[in-house]
C-alpha cells in the first residue's frame, strides 16, 4: 500500500505538535491521533512507508517506536519473513540516511528487539538473526560516523539481551534466559574482544594526534566504552542482581574469557583510557575498571590472582600519585567504587602480599583523610565506598595469616580522627552558612555510623581518647554558654550540634563491640564514654522546661539503642567493667539502675516532646524494645517509674494521649499500650483487681464516649470530639489486646469489653463508616480481638463467649460492609477510604473463621443468621471490587486470598450455593492469582483451587455413579456442576496456566501447584489431551521425549483424589518438571565447571 503525501505531511505536523507544542490541548489532540495511527491494523506497512518518505526526525522516531511496540506485543502475529525484512531494512536505512542521534538510538533498539525475539528462528537451516557481527562489520569498516552506528547497534543488542523487557515479562522468563545464555556463549566474548581492539586502536590514534578533540571520535569512544561496560555488566549466570547491592557484586566472568584477563594489557587499556580521555568520558573507563576488579576469584589460580591484583593495585597507586583527574565529581565517585572493590573481592591477606601495598595503603589513607575533611563538598555516596573499604579491612584483621604487616594500626586511627573531626567542624559551617545539615539525613548518618563502629574499634584506645577529648571540650563550652545570661542562639546551636554528633559517635563506638573480640579494658573505655553522655543528658533534661534541642535528643535515643543492644539484656556479662565505671561516677551499680535511667528518659521525652513526631516515635520504639526482653522486662516492672506509667497512663501525664487530631500521634498510642500491656502481663496472672485498676483511665474514657454517642440526635452532640476519642481508644485497646497473649489475660479483657463497650464500637462504625480515620482502627481492634494468637481464645466448655465474639465480628463486618458499598469514590481515594477497610474486614473474618473457637454448625441448627449474613456480605464486598484492583493492591490481595482459602476449606457448601456469576467471579480471581508474583497469594490460590476441585470431583463422581443413592444430591451441588459444565473454559484456562508455570516458569510453589493440578486433569481429560498434543508439537526437536515425559507424568495415577494417589502424582510432577527444565536449559559454557567455582 502507498501512503498519500498529504497524510505523511499531516503526520509530520502532528509529530511536531506532540514534541514541540507548548499548548496542552494541541499536544493532547496530536497524541490521540498518533495513537490511532499506531493501533491501526496496517500500521506495520504504514510505519515502513513513513520511515522511507518522511523528512522530519520526529516522524522517523514515531515510525521506529511504533515498529518496536508492534514486534514486542505477544499477540501480534508478524511472520518470520516480515521480521527479516524489518531487520534488513533497518540496517540499510541506517547505512544510507543521515539521522539525528535519538532516531539512531530508537532504530538500534528496534534492531536489538527484533534480533532477540528471533534468536532461535531459522530460515533455510540458518539462524539468520545471529549474524550480528557480520552484519555490523560493514558499519565498523566505514567512516567514523558509520563505525559509531555499528558500535551503537552492538551496545543496544548487548543491553537488550541482558534485560527483562516488558515483552519478556509477558512471555517466559525461562525463554529469556535461554536466549541470553545462547548470546553469551556465541557472541558476547567476541563483541568484548572487538570492543577492546577498537579502543586500543582509537587510543593509539588519539595519543598520536596529541589528544581527543574531534567530536566524532569522542562519540565513537563514548559508545565503545558503553559497549565494554555492557559486556562486563552482563548477567552471566542469570542471577539478576539488584543494583542496590552494588558493593557486594561479583562479576561471574565465563572461564573461556580467561585469556582477556590473564593478558594484563586489557586491564592496562582501561587505566590508560582513564588517564588519556577527557573528563566527560574517563568516568566510564573507571566504571569498566570497577567491573574488571570484581571478576570472580575462581577465574584465576592463586598465582594468577596475585599477579592480577598486583597490576590492579599498581594502577590504583598511579591514579593516586597523579590525582588531577579526581577533581571531576564523576571520576571521583567511580574511583571510590574501585577502591571499595579492592577489599570486597580480595582478601586482606592477599593485598598485603602485593609489593607496592605499603605505598598504596599510605596513598589510600591520605586520599580518604582528605576526602573526609571535605565531606561537605563530596557526595555521601562516594564517602560510603571509602568507609566501606576501611570497614572491611578492619573487620578482616583477626583473620589475616600473612606475616607481612597490614599497617592498619597506623592509618585507621587517622581515618577515624578525620571522620570525627570533620563532622564536628561541619556543624559551625552548616549553621553559619545556612547549609543543609547532614544530621537531617538519618539514613546516611545511620549507615556511616555503622561503618565507623567497625573502623573505630581498630586501636580503640586512640578512638576513645579522641572522643573523650572532643566531648569534654564541647561539653565545657556548652556549660559555659548556659551559665551566661543571654548566650547567642548561634553559638548555642553550634555546641548542641557538635554534642549531638559526639553522642551519635559514642553510640556507634559502643555498638561496634563484638563479644568474641572484646576485652575488659575496652569495656572500661565504653564506661567512660557512657558516663559522659548520661551526665550531658542530666544537664539537658534539667533545662527542658526552658526548651531543648531536638537533634541532641535524637542523638541520645540513638545512643540508648546501641547501649541497650550491647550492655542490656540476657546475654550481657554482669561483671562488665562498664557497670563498674558507671558505679564509680554516677552510682549506677547494676543493670536495674541503668534501666531506671532509660525509663526516666522515656517518661521525660513523652512529657516534654509529645509534639515532636520523630522523638516520640524513637522513644516509644525504645520502650517497645525494652518490653520484649525476657529478663529485662522482669527487672523493669520492679521499678517505681514503670509502676508510675502503669498507674498513670493519662493525657495529664503523657500529653500525646490527650484529645488531638494528629493521626500519627494516635498511631503511637498503639505502640505505647502494647509496651504497657507486656509490662502489665509480667505479674498479672489471674489478678482481676490489678487488671481493672490498670484499665481505670480507659474505662472512664469509654463511659464518657458511650454517653456522648447515646445522644447523637441532640444538639449537644460534639461529633468531632467524640470521633477522635473513639479513634484514640480503639488504638489504645488494640495495643493492649495485642500484648495479651495468654488465656487468662485475654478472658479478663474480653469480659471487660463485652457486652459493656462493644456497642460503642458498633455505633462508631454506623456513624463514621465513610471516614477511614475511624473505621481502620476500630476494624483492626475487632480483628485483633478475633485473632486466636497462641491459642489464647480457649473459653470454658460452658461458655458461649466464642459464639458471642463471632456474632460481634459478624455484626461489625455486615454493618460496615452494607454501608461502604453505597459510597462512590474517585480512584485516588479508593484504597484509603474503601478498599483498606474491606481488606481489614477480610482479615477479621478470616481470624474468626479459622480461630477454631466456634462450632459453626450451631448457627444453622438454631436458626442464627450471623454466619450466613457475614459470608453473604463477604461476597457482596468482593463483587464490588474489580479483579484488577484485587491484584493491584498487595494487602488487599493477601487478605482476600487467605480468607478465600479458609472459606473453601470449611464452607464449600456456601460457595456451591452461590449464584453462577458470583461463583465464576471467584474462579476468575483464583485464575488471576495463580500467576501472581507474591508467593503467598499464589500458594493460597493453589490451596483454594484444590478444595474447590476436590469438591467438584467428588460431586461429579457421586452424580455419575450408577448405583442407587439413598440420599439425593442437594440442589446446590447440581447448580455448581452445571455452572462449571456451561463454562468449561475457566477450569481449562487454569489447567493451562498451571501446566505452563510448572513447565516454563520459575515455579517456587511446585508442591502447591501439584495438588489442584491432578483434579484439574481428571475433570478436563479431553482438554488435557489436546493441550498435551499442542505442547508436544511446539517442541519439534524433542517431540518423542516430550511425549514420554507426559506419559511418565500420569504413570501409575488412578482416577481418584485419594492422598496416596495425590502424593504419587506430586512425585511424578517433580520428575516431569526436572526433565523439562534440563531439556530447555541452555548448554552452559565451561564457565560453570562447578557451582562452588562460580560462587567463590
Amino acid at each position: 500500500m502507498d501512503i498519500p503525501a498529504e497524510e505523511i505531511q499531516q503526520l509530520e505536523i502532528l509529530c511536531k505538535h506532540l514534541y514541540e507544542s507548548s499548548d496542552p490541548v494541541q499536544r493532547a489532540e496530536a497524541e490521540k491521533t498518533l495513537v490511532n495511527f499506531q493501533n491501526s491494523p496496517d500500521s506495520l506497512v504504514r510505519c515502513q512507508m513513513l520511515l522511507e518518505r518522511a523528512h522530519s526526525s520526529y516522524s522517523q522516531l514515531l515510525a521506529t517506536t511504533t515498529l518496536t511496540k508492534l514486534i514486542s506485543r505477544p499477540a501480534q502475529v508478524i511472520t518470520l519473513q516480515q521480521r527479516i525484512q524489518i531487520r534488513n531494512y533497518i540496517l540499510s536505512y541506517m547505512a544510507r540516511a543521515k539521522l539525528d542521534t535519538y532516531v539512531v538510538q530508537a532504530l538500534t533498539t528496534l534492531f536489538a528487539r527484533v534480533t532477540k525475539l528471533g534468536w532461535f528462528d531459522s530460515d533455510k537451516d540458518e539462524f539468520i538473526f545471529r549474524n550480528v557481527i557480520t552484519d555490523v562489520s560493514n558499519f565498523l569498516q566505514g567512516a567514523v560516523e558509520h563505525c559509531t552506528i555499528g558500535v551503537q547497534i552492538l551496545g543496544a543488542l548487548t543491553s537488550e539481551m541482558n534485560q527483562v523487557s516488558e515483552s519478556d515479562a509477558n512471555r517466559s522468563l525461562t525463554k529469556h534466559r535461554k536466549i541470553a545464555s545462547s548470546f553469551r556463549d556465541q557472541q558476547l566474548f567476541e563483541i568484548f574482544r572487538l570492543c577492546c581492539t577498537m579502543l586500543k586502536t582509537t587510543l593509539e590514534s588519539g595519543m598520536k594526534s596529541m589528544g581527543f578533540e574531534d567530536p566524532l571520535q569522542l562519540a565513537l569512544v563514548n559508545h565503545l566504552l558503553r559497549l565494554g561496560h555492557n559486556c562486563l555488566t552482563f548477567d552471566f549466570i542469570g542471577t539478576s542482581t539488584d543494583e542496590s547491592s552494588d558493593d557486594l557484586c561479583t562479576v561471574q566472568i565465563p572461564t573461556n574469557w580467561r585469556p582477556a584477563f590473564l593478558d594484563f594489557s586489557t586491564l592496562q587499556l582501561f587505566f590508560d583510557l582513564y588517564h588519556t580521555l577527557p573528563s566527560t568520558l574517563s568516568p566510564m573507563a573507571l566504571s569498566c575498571l570497577v567491573q574488571i576488579a570484581s571478576v570472580r576469584r575462581s577465574l584465576f589460580s592463586n598465582a594468577e590472582r596475585a599477579k592480577f591484583l598486583t597490576h590492579l593495585v599498581n594502577g590504583v597507586k598511579y591514579i593516586l600519585q597523579n590525582p588531577h583527574g579526581l577533581s571531576d565529581a564523576n571520576n571521583y565517585h567511580e574511583f571510590c567504587r574501585l577502591l571499595a572493590r579492592l577489599k570486597s573481592n580480595y582478601q586482606l591477606g592477599e593485598l598485603v602480599l602485593v609489593d607496592s601495598y605499603p605505598e598504596a595503603i599510605q596513598l589510600i589513607a591520605k586520599f580518604t583523610i582528605d576526602s573526609l575533611r571535605q565531606m561537605l563538598q563530596v557526595a555521601p555516596n562516594s564517602i560510603h565506598y571509602l568507609l566501606s573499604l576501611w570497614q572491611r579491612m578492619v573487620a578482616s584483621v583477626p583473620y589475616v595469616k600473612a606475616t607481612e604487616p597490614h599497617m592498619l594500626e597506623t592509618y585507621t586511627p587517622e581515618v577515624t580522627r578525620a571522620y570525627i573531626t570533620s563532622r564536628i567542624d561541619s556543624v559551625a559551617v552548616c549553621i553559619r552558612e545556612a547549609n543543609e545539615d547532614p544530621l537531617d539525613d538519618t539514613a546516611m548518618v545511620t549507615q556511616q555510623l555503622e561503618q565507623l563502629s567497625v573502623i573505630g574499634r581498630c586501636e580503640y584506645q586512640k578512638t576513645c581518647g579522641l572522643i573523650v577529648q572532643l566531648f569534654d571540650q564541647a561539653a565545657q563550652t556548652y556549660q559555659d554558654l548556659l551559665q551566661r545570661r543571654s548566650p547567642t542562639p548561634v553559638d548555642l546551636a553550634i555546641q548542641e550540634g557538635q554534642l549531638a554528633w559526639l553522642a551519635y559517635i559514642i553510640g556507634s563506638a559502643i555498638g561496634g563491640r563484638v563479644s568474641f573480640n572484646s576485652n575488659e579494658d575496652y569495656d572500661s573505655m565504653d564506661g567512660e564514654l557512657v558516663c559522659r553522655v548520661l551526665q550531658l543528658m542530666q544537664l539537658t533534661d534539667s533545662r527542658l522546661s526552658q526548651g531543648g534541642c531536638e537533634r541532641l535528643e535524637l542523638a541520645f535515643l540513638s545512643f540508648f539503642e546501641q547501649f541497650r543492644k550491647i550492655y542490656v539484656g540476657d546475654q550481657v556479662q554482669k561483671a562488665s567493667k562498664v557497670y563498674r565505671r558507671l558505679s564509680e561516677v554516677l552510682g549506677l551499680t547494676d543493670e536495674t539502675m541503668v534501666l531506671s535511667v532509660f525509663i526516666r528518659k522515656i517518661i521525660t521525652n513523652l512529657k516534654y516532646w509529645s509534639r515532636c513526631e520523630q522523638i516520640l516515635s524513637k522513644t516509644l520504639s525504645l520502650l517497645n524494645d525494652l518490653s520484649v526482653g525476657y529478663n529485662s522486662v522482669r527487672k523493669l516492672v520492679k521499678l517505681e517509674e514503670v509502676q508510675f506509667m502503669l498507674n498513670n497512663h493519662t493525657g495529664e501525664h503523657f500529653p500525646f494521649l490527650g484529645l488531638n487530631q494528629n493521626v500519627n500521634d494516635l498511631r503511637f498510642r498503639t505502640v505505647f499500650y502494647t509496651a504497657l500491656g507486656r509490662l502489665l502481663m509480667v505479674d498479672l496472672g489471674e489478678d482481676e483487681d490489678k487488671f481493672h485498676s490498670f484499665m481505670v483511665p480507659l474505662t472512664t474514657s469509654m463511659e464518657a464516649v458511650g454517653q456522648v454517642l447515646a445522644n447523637t440526635e441532640t444538639p449537644l452532640f460534639r461529633a468531632e470530639e467524640a470521633k477522635w476519642s473513639v479513634v484514640g481508644l480503639a488504638r489504645d485497646l488494640r495495643g493492649i489486646i495485642f500484648a495479651f497473649n495468654t488465656r487468662s489475660a485475654y478472658i479478663m479483657f474480653f469480659d471487660w469489653v463485652y457486652p459493656a463497650y462493644t456497642p460503642i464500637l458498633q455505633r462508631a462504625i454506623e456513624l463514621w463508616y465513610h471516614d477511614p480515620h475511624v473505621t481502620t482502627p476500630v476494624l483492626k481492634l475487632m480483628a485483633e480481638l478475633a485473632q486466636n494468637r497462641g491459642q489464647r481464645l480457649q473459653f470454658d466448655v460452658c461458655s458461649p463467649n466464642g459464639v458471642l465474639l463471632f456474632r460481634e465480628a459478624s455484626k461489625m463486618i455486615c454493618s460496615y460492609g452494607s454501608r461502604i458499598l453505597s459510597v462512590d469514590l474517585p480512584k485516588a481515594q479508593l484504597y484509603s477510604h474503601k478498599l483498606k477497610g474491606i481488606s481489614v474486614s477480610f482479615l477479621m473474618l478470616k481470624a474468626a473463621l479459622c480461630g477454631n473457637y466456634v462450632n459453626f454448625g450451631v448457627f444453622r441448627l438454631y436458626g442464627d443468621e450471623a454466619l450466613d449474613n457475614v459470608l453473604n456480605c463477604f461476597v457482596k464486598l468482593l463483587l464490588s471490587i474489580p479483579i484488577s484492583d484485587l491484584m493491584d493492591y498487595p494487602k488487599l490481595s493477601q487478605t482476600y486470598y487467605v480468607l478465600l482459602e479458609c472459606v473453601a476449606q470449611d464452607h464449600m457448601n456456601f460457595l456451591a450455593s452461590l449464584d453462577p456469576n458470583m461463583f465464576l467471579y471467584i474462579l476468575s480471581s483464583i485464575s488471576e492469582g495463580l500467576s501472581a508474583i507474591d508467593t503467598m497469594v499464589c500458594a493460597g490460590c493453589c490451596a483454594t483451587l484444590d478444595h474447590i476441585i476436590t469438591y467438584l470431583f467428588k460431586q461429579c463422581t457421586l452424580k455419575n455413579k450408577k448405583m442407587p443413592r439413598l440420599i439425593a444430591l442437594p440442589p446446590n451441588n447440581d447448580r455448581v456442576l452445571q455452572t462449571v459444565e456451561q463454562h468449561p473454559e475457566i477450569l481449562q484456562q487454569m489447567l493451562a496456566t498451571v501446566i505452563n508455570i510448572v513447565m516454563f516458569e520459575d515455579c517456587r510453589n511446585q508442591w502447591s501447584m501439584s495438588r489442584p493440578l491432578l483434579g484439574l486433569i481428571l475433570l478436563n481429560e479431553e482438554y488435557f489431551g489436546r493441550l498435551r498434543e499442542s505442547l508436544i508439537r511446539s517442541q519439534p526437536e524433542k517431540q518423542e521425549a516430550m511425549a514420554q515425559w507426559f506419559d511418565n507424568l500420569m504413570e501409575g495415577i488412578e482416577r481418584n483424589l485419594l492422598t496416596k494417589n495425590r502424593d504419587r502424582f506430586t512425585q511424578n510432577l517433580a520428575v516431569f518438571r526436572r526433565d523439562i527444565n534440563e531439556s530447555l536449559k541452555p548448554n552452559l559454557p565451561s564457565v560453570t565447571n562447578s557451582v562452588s567455582d562460580m560462587m567463590c
